[in-house]
């Protein structure tokens, strides 16, 4: 998990790195920019990191029933899948950069570098996708620190072309795209030549690269994973959108507080990633109990950490707002929408721990179901009939989360019973 922390940690850094330079070198329309635009690229990253998910899962799960010999030909599969799925995103981000500006509804001031952000960075898609599956597949082999290696090499080339693309050149927001892009292109070729060394316990065929049998399971598991990142991410850009309505200082404040919140959810994030591996291993070597002890062990590690960032957001939020931004009516903004916020942190590991369990079980169309109805239910409505209020608060509106992860809680647990009943006894 700590490898997994780590790597995450750093990725998270890239547009952390870009809303910072242009905060202090940029100006507030290009902070808004950046806050906007990423919201869309996280929604993205989300998507295809989730869906890359099952390929550590299969991996994971061939390796604990000894079934190496079919390792090459899902990798194959893999392969060709997110191929084509860089390719539809290109042309989504790259040719409809506009279209999706004004969905964001990004203020007047900041529609053209919204757009801007987004069609830079999605020029370079297909290295944000192969990094992401270049890690699943490490991951799955058990090798956690290798994908930490490669984003900490990226992060620092993101940071120092962000100082050069935008404090000495003055680029602003495209400078901070392009930073990103370089960054995430030099990170995916040494991760390939650091494969290409690797003692792997199973071989490659050129025949493998194609839409073979494995094809039907990795979109049986990562679909659901992608439909549910895709549609919980859409959410927050939805609130993004209800937020930008509020105007320029509500904006770049949401993108501030969704910035350190990006960084809050990296712990719980981690425990559900690497329990996705664990669990599936060891139900492939036929040790249910250890899968579940796991599971417990994890909410207790990322409670103890939850506790002490609880504390500090709800406290000093606006300290850690001031990281990223000067303007005191931004920061005061963030720090309204981060109190309403603080609960979740004591919630989301429990949740993720749970997804991470159900994963590890290839249970990925239940992860998916009480996804949608987190959303659909509780956080999109809450938090769209707080932003038409007269006196809209982003405190108010930052509720909406651990109100909707507590009832994600609720369902998960009346679901287990259900699970184990059908599936382990």
């Amino acid at each position: 998990m700590l490898p997994v922390l780590g790597a995450l940690v750093l990725q998270a850094m890239y547009g952390a790195v870009d809303l910072l330079v242009v905060g202090r070198y940029g100006s507030t329309a290009g902070l808004s920019g950046v806050s906007t635009g990423s919201q869309i690229l996280n929604l993205i990253t989300f998507m295809v990191s989730g869906s890359a998910m099952s390929i550590t899962v299969l991996i994971s799960r061939y390796l604990g029933e000894k079934r190496d010999s079919e390792l090459g030909s899902l990798i194959g599969a893999a392969t060709v899948i997110f191929v084509l799925i860089s390719t539809a995103l290109f042309v989504l981000l790259v040719f409809f950069a506009e279209p999706l500006a004004t969905l964001m509804q990004a203020p007047a001031e900041a529609k053209q570098l919204t757009a801007d952000y987004i069609r830079i960075c999605g020029a370079g898609i297909f290295f944000i996708v192969a990094y992401n599956v270049i890690a699943a597949i490490y991951r799955g082999l058990g090798d956690s620190n290798s994908p930490l290696l490669f984003v900490g090499v990226a992060c620092a080339i993101n940071v120092v072309g962000d100082l050069l693309f935008v404090a000495v050149l003055g680029m602003n927001v495209a400078g901070a795209a392009l930073a990103t892009v370089l960054a995430q292109a030099l990170s995916v070729l040494f991760s390939l030549a650091m494969l290409r060394k690797k003692q792997l316990s199973f071989r490659f065929r050129r025949s493998d690269f194609c839409l073979n049998e494995q094809s039907a399971r990795i979109l049986k598991i990562g679909f659901p994973l992608a439909l549910q990142e895709l549609l919980t991410q859409s959410s927050f850009v939805a609130i993004c959108a209800f937020v930008n309505r509020l105007g320029l200082d509500a904006s770049s404040g949401y993108g501030v507080a969704s910035k350190l919140i990006g960084f809050i959810m990296l712990v719980p994030s981690a425990l559900m990633q690497s329990l996705a591996s664990f669990v599936s291993m060891n139900v492939g070597a036929g040790d249910e109990k250890r899968a579940e002890r796991a599971a417990v062990t994890g909410v207790w590690i990322c409670e103890l950490v939850g506790i002490v960032v609880f504390f500090l957001v709800l406290r000093h939020g606006d300290l850690l707002s001031a990281v990223f931004t000067a303007d005191s009516a931004v920061i005061a903004k963030s720090f309204a929408y981060l109190k309403g916020f603080a609960p979740e942190v004591l919630l989301t590991p429990v949740l993720f721990a749970f997804i991470g369990y159900y994963n590890g079980h290839e249970a990925t169309l239940w992860s998916m179901e009480q996804g949608l109805l987190q959303v659909f239910l509780v956080r999109l409505p809450f938090s769209f009939f707080m932003s038409i209020q007269p006196e809209a608060s982003l405190q108010h509106i930052g509720y909406a989360a651990p109100l909707a992860t507590a009832f994600g809680i609720f369902i998960n647990t009346v679901y287990l019973f259900r699970y184990r009943k059908k599936h382990l006894q």
